[in-house]
């Protein structure tokens, strides 16, 4: 058997405060502290604490070459050894771990971005249930548990000292962005047309043309701007009331304007997977279409190998398509969402996605907006939503 580190690593070491009766007994407060190293690796379900003799092999063995275990073993103790391969953090060679390893390796991830995208995926959280939990504990009382929040504004002169801008006309835009209001109130017993479902995929995800920016790199050209012109986010939905699409799991080409189905769904089984992916949030629930924002790790890496801002860069791209199908859906008067409280695991695992090349960063979503508004929403100056 031959073994070598995993590829990204970082450790951290964590305080913990322990109850300790000797220290008590002695006259003490009865607390101890206690120095925790935790290994973090996209591989690992969790953090992995180290015990000292742990960290110190591991700090010793190479990531990049393969040792014989008997050789390894006449320098580090046994045991040692074989706990840290139980962990997946020594990887033996030829195996399933070695190849999830070399895969790793080959989407040229930064280490740092790698290891603070696996370590924040959830699997079959329910948010909805975490916050009726916060405010029953805490009487509903925000300030109470949480202290007065920042200002509004971070403002950095006196008033007088500013220079006063002018305001800009009324417009078609203008009129949009007033429009534009976060859904959480959906209409279950209507369909999205055909027509007003083709428009917002397009509008927000459809590609304009392919262009070869040089031979064998072709670059979508999309209504929004991405990194190097890569366009690295995929488009996967959850169809649950479209007019002439079957409930279920696509795939959207952006270049054919065409959608790939990828398993069909009756309606329980629709909405059973759209609570799961926005983490129980019930007001996003009945939207009409989820539409999951994947990126493509290895193909936004392929150019930024390692570098310092290619997954800031994946963030901003997801912020630009939610905009565009924001503004594309209000323009028809429908109405969206995003969030950023997904079960990351769970829709991998619906749509079969290898989260160490594809994953997903946030879920939007689109449809009719409700007749009537069960959940408040973020509708200030009353344009949705007027006051009676």
């Amino acid at each position: 058997m031959r073994l070598r580190r995993c590829a990204i690593l970082q450790l951290e070491p964590q305080e913990r405060i322990v109850f300790d009766l000797a220290t008590l007994s002695a006259g003490g407060d009865g607390l101890r502290d206690e120095l925790v190293w935790l290994a973090y690796a996209p591989q690992l379900p969790a953090p992995a604490p180290l015990k000292p003799d742990e960290l110190h092999v591991l700090g010793a063995i190479s990531p990049s070459r393969w040792r014989n275990r008997d050789e390894l073993a006449a320098v580090h103790a046994p045991a040692v050894l074989e706990a840290l391969h139980a962990m997946g953090l020594l990887i033996e060679e030829h195996s399933a771990a070695a190849a999830q390893d070399e895969r790793l390796r080959r989407a040229h991830w930064r280490s740092a971005s790698a290891v603070m995208h696996y370590a924040s995926r959830w699997h079959g959280v329910d948010a909805d249930a975490a916050q009726r939990q916060i405010e029953e504990s805490e009487n509903g009382d925000l300030l109470s548990r949480l202290g007065p929040p920042e200002p509004v504004v971070s403002e950095h002169v006196h008033p007088s000292a500013r220079v006063a801008l002018q305001r800009p006309g009324d417009s078609p835009l203008e009129q949009l962005l007033l429009r534009r209001v976060t859904c959480r109130n959906f209409d279950r017993n209507r369909s999205l047309s055909a027509a007003q479902f083709s428009s917002v995929l397009f509008r927000a995800w459809g590609a304009r043309t392919v262009h070869d920016f040089a031979p064998n790199v072709p670059l979508l050209k999309r209504g929004v701007p991405s990194a190097g012109g890569l366009h690295a986010t995929e488009a996967y939905l959850l169809v649950q009331r479209v007019e002439g699409i079957a409930p279920g799991l696509y795939h959207y080409h952006p270049i054919d304007h065409a959608l790939e189905p990828l398993r069909a769904l009756d309606g329980s089984e629709a909405n059973a997977l759209a609570r799961s992916f926005v983490a129980g949030q019930e007001y996003f629930v009945d939207a009409h279409v989820m539409v999951i924002a994947a990126s493509r790790f290895h193909r936004m890496f392929w150019k930024y190998r390692n570098h310092a801002k290619a997954y800031r860069a994946l963030l901003l791209d997801i912020g630009h398509l939610s905009q565009a199908q924001y503004l594309a859906a209000t323009e028809i008067g429908l109405a969206a969402f995003i969030t950023a409280a997904i079960n990351e695991v769970d829709i991998e695992q619906a749509f079969g996605l290898d989260p160490l090349e594809e994953g997903p960063l946030a879920v939007t979503g689109f449809g009719i907006r409700a007749a009537e508004c069960r959940e408040v929403e973020w509708d200030p100056l009353n344009v949705v939503w007027p006051k009676s």
